[in-house]
């Protein structure tokens, strides 16, 4: 049995998040309803325990301000991966040097690709579906009308689940120094 893999995504909970849900239910419906999210760190083997990799990802975050990504194309990664998604363009470099100082430590791993920061829309099984898949997205995208922009204030760190493809949420953890207040 091999060691579970973890990873910290970016929930998008705006118009750009249920946009993207809504058509990954139209191109996949017999795929798990995962959330919106944005990977800040793809998913890895730990390097020591988890509540370590909790610790070093609160202390990297802490020092970091909230920030807004702008969403570009919609692109896949066929035929490497059958996988189709909108390109973070605007300020991409922010998830990128975020990403470069979490992988470090409890989370350091040699990912097989350059991180690049995306929305996935939906994973498929082949590439010429991924294709198919991509053109559609790029008509509704266009005729896509609400805001563009992400605001990644929050991070979760999640665990693989067992069977189907599915995440388990460990920890949310918001950026930035100051104290987060919990409604009563």
């Amino acid at each position: 049995m091999s060691a579970p893999l973890y990873a910290l995504v970016a929930y998008v909970h705006n118009s750009v998040g249920r946009f993207v849900e809504q058509l990954r239910r139209d191109l996949h419906p017999e795929h798990p309803c995962l959330p919106a999210h944005v990977t800040v760190l793809p998913p890895r083997p730990l390097q020591a325990t988890a509540e370590q990799a909790q610790r070093l990802i609160q202390e990297v975050c802490r020092g970091v301000e909230p920030f807004e990504v702008g969403m570009g194309d919609v692109e896949t990664f066929a035929p490497s991966t059958p996988t189709v998604f909108i390109r973070v363009d605007h300020a991409a470099y922010r998830l990128r040097e975020l990403h470069d100082m979490l992988n470090q430590g409890a989370l350091q791993f040699e990912e097989p690709w350059p991180y690049m920061p995306h929305l996935t829309i939906v994973k498929l099984a082949e590439a010429e579906a991924a294709f198919r898949a991509a053109e559609i997205s790029r008509q509704r995208w266009t005729r896509y009308n609400g805001s563009r922009q992400i605001l990644i204030d929050e991070l979760t760190f999640v665990c693989e689940g067992n069977g189907e493809p599915s995440w388990i949420d460990l920890a949310p953890i918001r950026l930035g120094s100051r104290l987060a207040h919990t409604p009563k």
